[in-house]
């Protein structure tokens, strides 16, 4: 039998590059005091990305694609999604020793950076599992019929699942052709999860639970199907479903052969598939919590975005305490994000789910109402899709040119934006160079809670539900 601490290995079923797998590696490498490095042990992978990144766009974009395919699982193969396995994982990934709290719920990379700066684990409720299959990105109404049955198996074999399938043709769309995303949410903690909790947190401590409200329309396949169409970014969700001027103008761009996409009419607004909470867990946990005596503390949000400013000040705040400066901005995207590099380098960390003129808007108004940055360094997410709704490289040097002293992409060639694959290897290099000191040590719950106490936004919100 393997000790609890035992290391284990991601299970080939679920994608590591996601925001429910990447971070929580990143932090635990955090956790483990030390650096987060992409392609770590694999240099002929880390190699083949800096090749890749020069060859010419189609061919890029062709290896790009199936490399997404030979990532997924093949349908013969779903009977082998074990929701424990993937707790498992996510619980040895870990040091073991006690925490004063640990987070569990919504992926977001800024609570990443919270988690960090409090030192404590951050288990996820969704994974992405991408199943093979072939298909015309265009049709998702077809994707919905074939993951009916692949669905319905994976939650027989996993009933503490449920399937939030997600079709989203503009951001996505080079990977759907050869897979499915079938984002797996947990409904509850599960035998690893609880045995990780008791084993890690002392009499009394205190579980987070990471709620964010966002909902997107949806299908109901089944009360453990769901299935979307589009997701957060650059397009609204009617957009998706009806058209509009600039989908038609983007999908005449690829020669697609159609003007808007074929959706299937939704039944209701669901908790959207990548970003929100399934609120199954939430009851889950607080029965744990009552029954173990620990203390239960929601935080919620309704946008994916909003715990990204909370978290930021929090960390200027905490900088200022420590007479440390707080007046460089590290701006992330995605998985792009390096918890530890970030505060070797004394970095506020700003996180953007993608790089949308969305996300360009939300990071232009965090910064012209703060006071002024006197750096600051850009790292967006370069996946080779020039989706509908993308920021061009323009919008970034503009919210750049706002930094009192230097304004600057880091880890990545603008010029090649968004389709230089070789920051996924080279940023981690560009935000070392920016070490200063060494990391501080970790926020008290106590500061957080008195940072909490001071913040007037109020897009955050503390719902202690029970006491120790």
């Amino acid at each position: 039998m393997r000790s609890p601490n035992a290391m284990t290995r991601l299970p080939d079923y679920v994608t590591l590059f996601d925001s429910g797998s990447l971070p929580l590696e990143a932090l635990a490498a955090h956790l483990k005091g030390k650096d987060y490095r992409w392609f770590e042990g694999s240099r002929i992978r880390a190699a083949a990305v800096r090749v890749v990144s020069h060859l010419p766009g189609r061919l890029r974009e062709e290896l790009y694609r199936l490399a997404g395919g030979l990532d997924a699982v093949p349908p013969r193969r779903i009977e082998d999604v074990d929701a424990e396995a993937i707790a498992r994982w996510a619980t040895r990934s870990y040091p073991a020793r006690q925490y004063p709290a640990v987070m569990i719920g919504s992926s977001t990379g800024a609570a990443v950076h919270l988690c960090a700066a409090l030192g404590i684990p951050w288990l996820p409720q969704t994974v992405l599992v991408p199943v093979r299959r072939t298909l015309d990105p265009d049709r998702p109404r077809d994707d919905l019929e074939w993951g009916r049955e692949p669905a319905a198996r994976l939650v027989e074999r996993n009933p503490e699942l449920r399937v939030y399938q997600m079709h989203d043709p503009n951001q996505d769309r080079l990977m759907l052709m050869h897979m499915g995303y079938f984002r797996a949410k947990r409904r509850r903690l599960g035998q690893s999860y609880e045995e990780f909790l008791r084993r890690s947190l002392p009499p009394g401590g205190t579980i987070f639970l990471l709620e964010c409200n966002f909902r997107w329309p949806a299908v109901r396949v089944s009360d453990s199907h769901f299935f979307q169409t589009g997701g957060y970014g650059g397009l609204a969700p009617e957009e998706y479903l009806h058209g509009s001027e600039r989908v038609r103008r983007h999908l005449e761009r690829l020669g697609a052969g159609v003007d808007r996409w074929d959706a299937p009419q939704p039944d209701g607004d669901f908790p959207e598939a990548e970003w929100g909470f399934d609120p199954d867990l939430g009851k889950d946990a607080e029965r744990f919590a009552r029954e173990n005596g620990y203390r239960l503390c929601r935080i919620v949000y309704d946008d994916p975005v909003d715990l990204s400013p909370f978290v930021a000040d929090l960390h200027r705040w905490w900088y200022r305490r420590l007479g440390q400066p707080d007046d460089r901005l590290l701006v992330e995207s995605f998985i792009m994000l390096q918890p530890r590099l970030a505060l070797t380098a004394g970095a506020v960390p700003y996180w953007m789910t993608f790089n949308s003129v969305r996300s360009a808007s939300d990071l232009r108004a965090y910064i012209e109402s703060r006071p002024r940055f006197n750096e600051i360094y850009l790292m967006p997410f370069s996946n080779s899709i020039e989706g509908a709704g993308l920021a061009p490289v323009e919008t970034w040097r503009d919210i750049l040119a706002k930094a009192a002293h230097r304004g600057e992409f880091i880890g990545i060639d603008p010029d090649k934006y968004p389709k230089d694959l070789a920051s996924f290897v080279t940023h981690t290099e560009a935000i070392a160079k920016l070490a200063c000191r060494e990391v501080p040590s970790p926020l008290s719950l106590d500061e957080l809670s008195e940072f909490f106490a001071r913040d007037t936004e109020g897009k955050v919100r503390f719902d202690i539900r029970c006491e120790a």
